[in-house]
């Protein structure tokens, strides 16, 4: 039954982790002495997690139920009128995000006390997962800009934290300052956004800033003909870009993977990268009234799904593939976005996480069974030695590549006929590219699951080559004739558990939350866009949505992704060989990253030193060393070398000066008699 949401039971959601935090992060650490080991570092942190994802899956049954929340807890300050504001907006949206975001986060802590047991950091580490969970459920449960903007920074701070985890690594070091300085890029759009509509609607509170939306979209911005929700859309969503990895702005996520495998899991599977996707569904009711800010949404994630896959087929560090299959995902959120298709864009974000956080945690596992070996060309015929780790990755490759019955084939199905259907400017690029990488996923993905699980055993050989620095001191691979082992319960039980939804939450949930009432009056769509009615009027039930599959061109462009695999790295293993050589220009290319971090340290990083090579010759040197400071001494030197000439230490010399002097003030000061 309808009703009010308990404030003081939904501020425990969030409060909970950060009481977590707080206790191993300071009593846990050299910080105050270390006053409590390990065991209750990670018992309070999984404590804290786990109540708040009993009160998330309480909330949302409320919520279900027709319970809604929005209002203010603490009002920190008013200025000029407007309010800063630490409130609560807790509806479907945001009840479906605090469960995913608590159960992923829940299934990483504990799978991190198997994977970091031997690390010296290991209170540490409980500590900021535990302070990024509060941070990413204080973004996705807030009712106002000016919470969204903290939880926003919170997370892209914690997340530096983490991915420069092993701070005693240069490549750690290197990408968490990649990852800080990218998002500043996005941050700096997100805020110009957030200002515009600060300054022409007067509030920062989303109910306020929605119930002008009429009044905004007859704006423009000042000294332009550019409407001025346009441009903030845009500059929003050039947050979103940085926080969600999009092309230009997805440089940041590959490099991460040099975190320990755990973050892998939470940030870049179900928290942090879904937070543009998130934000930007949160505003729908904005960007449903601009169609240029909708195509620039759909061509950039086009552009991200189709071309970031390319770069998972050549990879060898299995994070490193898992990882741009991240950003292809996200570009397949994104178009979801641009066609107006919000609520199946937040459909694949949920069964994604699932997913992706199995095969994130799963690829955690094969490296802890090979010693913390991460290259693929080390691996091989696993099956037999990791029994669980196989077959729970298999689930979650199969849910990637979209199999009919696993999560993952509702949601891409539903993305790809949303861009089928959308009219807007790039919808025809948008489908060709989500179709197109139909074909790619597929084939990178069991490219991975068969050089790992299956064919010749190449571990235990002699090791060369290798990409990244240990993940921890010491020996890195398996010795000659040692043995892979599977994982222990702590590792293998958030596979299982992940596994689970991974396989059936698409056909329980792709009804009521894309064709249902489960999204109703908070997802707003303009009847001038008609994807969403094209998809409810095709549905007739998630068999249905199966046996229409085996007529489309999708589900066989991934069979025969998955076929072209086999044949590859199973059938004729020297194929990809003598297609690398044949293609080298091509394979270059891929392997470079399309030279965008080379233009990036060219372009923006070189210019920025050009920059500040300028300004300390001109400013620093020329300005205030040559100007200010020497230029005063020296003239303080002229003065003086003048003066001292006067300094004649005689005092017949001193009388005569006074005498003048007087002589002067008489002839200045005294009328003369003539005077007129």
């Amino acid at each position: 039954m309808a009703g009010q949401l308990n404030p003081q039971l939904l501020l425990a959601v969030p409060l909970a982790p950060l009481a977590g935090a707080a206790i191993a992060g300071l009593f846990g650490t050299k910080f105050f002495g270390n006053l409590v080991g390990r065991k209750t570092s990670h018992t309070v942190t999984i404590l804290g997690v786990l109540i708040a994802l009993i009160i998330s899956v309480q909330t949302l049954l409320q919520v279900i139920d027709g319970a809604t929340f929005n209002g203010t807890l603490y009002t920190w300050m008013t200025v000029g009128g407007v309010k800063l504001e630490i409130g609560f907006l807790v509806d479907s949206l945001t009840a479906m995000m605090m469960c995913v975001v608590s159960f992923v986060s829940l299934m990483v802590h504990i799978y991190t006390i198997g994977y970091m047991k031997d690390d010296e950091g290991y209170n540490r580490f409980f500590a900021y997962i535990s302070l990024f969970t509060f941070s990413m459920l204080m973004l996705v449960m807030s009712n106002n800009f000016l919470q969204l903007f903290f939880g926003w920074e919170a997370v892209g701070l914690v997340s530096y934290l983490l991915i420069g985890f092993w701070y005693t690594r240069p490549t750690a070091i290197f990408a968490n300052m990649k990852a800080f300085l990218v998002n500043r890029v996005g941050d700096f759009g997100f805020i110009l956004g957030i200002g515009l509509l600060l300054a022409y609607s007067g509030s920062m509170n989303y109910t306020e800033v929605f119930a002008q939306k009429g009044m905004l979209a007859q704006l423009t911005l000042p000294g332009s003909d550019w409407m001025l929700l346009t441009v903030a859309c845009i500059c929003l969503f050039i947050g979103a870009m940085g926080k969600s990895a999009q092309f230009p702005l997805h440089v940041w996520l590959p490099d991460s993977m040099e975190g320990p495998t755990p973050i892998s899991a939470l940030i870049h599977a179900a928290t942090m990268v879904t937070a543009g996707i998130f934000m930007v569904t949160r505003m729908s009711p904005l960007f449903e009234l601009s169609d240029t800010a909708l195509s620039f949404i759909l061509i950039i994630g086009s552009i991200t799904a189709l071309f970031m896959g390319f770069l998972g087929v050549i990879q060898t560090d299995i994070k490193r593939v898992v990882a741009y299959s991240t950003l292809s995902q996200l570009g397949y959120m994104t178009v979801a976005l641009g066609a107006s298709a919000y609520s199946v864009a937040v459909f694949h974000l949920m069964t994604h996480a699932f997913f992706k956080a199995l095969l994130f945690l799963g690829a955690g596992s094969v490296i802890i069974g090979l010693h913390h070996d991460q290259d693929m060309r080390n691996m091989g015929g696993l099956r037999k030695y990791m029994p669980i780790t196989w077959i729970t990755s298999l689930v979650g490759s199969l849910a990637l590549i979209g199999t009919p019955f696993f999560s993952g084939f509702y949601s891409k199905d539903s993305i790809i006929e949303a861009a089928h259907a959308s009219t807007l400017f790039g919808s025809g690029f948008a489908y060709f590219a989500v179709l197109a990488s139909v074909f790619v996923t597929a084939f990178y993905s069991f490219r991975m699951y068969f050089m790992v699980f299956h064919g010749e055993e190449r571990f235990g050989l002699a090791h060369n080559g290798h990409e990244h620095d240990d993940e921890e001191p010491g020996h890195h691979g398996l010795s000659a004739g040692e043995k892979p082992h599977e994982s222990p319960w702590v590792v293998t039980l958030p596979l299982i558990l992940l596994a689970i939804p991974s396989a059936v939450i698409g056909f329980l949930a792709v009804e009521p939350m894309l064709f249902g009432s489960f999204f109703k009056d908070v997802i707003f769509v303009n009847e001038a866009h008609h994807a969403m009615e094209e998809l409810r009027n095709d549905f007739h039930g998630p068999v249905a949505m199966i046996a229409h599959a085996f007529s489309s061109a999708p589900l066989w462009l991934a069979i025969a992704g998955v076929a072209s695999a086999y044949y590859c790295y199973m059938v004729n293993p020297r194929l990809p060989a003598a297609l690398k050589q044949k293609f080298l220009p091509i394979f270059t290319l891929l392997d470079n990253k399309y030279y965008m971090d080379k233009f990036n340290d060219v372009v923006f990083a070189g210019g920025a030193r050009m920059l500040g090579r300028g300004l300390w010759n001109a400013g620093d040197r020329g300005l205030i060393d040559g100007l200010i400071v020497n230029g005063s001494a020296k003239a303080v030197s002229w003065f003086s070398k003048i003066t001292r000439l006067w300094q004649s230490g005689y005092i017949y010399h001193y009388a005569f000066v006074m005498i003048i002097g007087v002589l002067g003030f008489l002839v200045w000061f005294m009328p003369f008699p003539f005077a007129k």
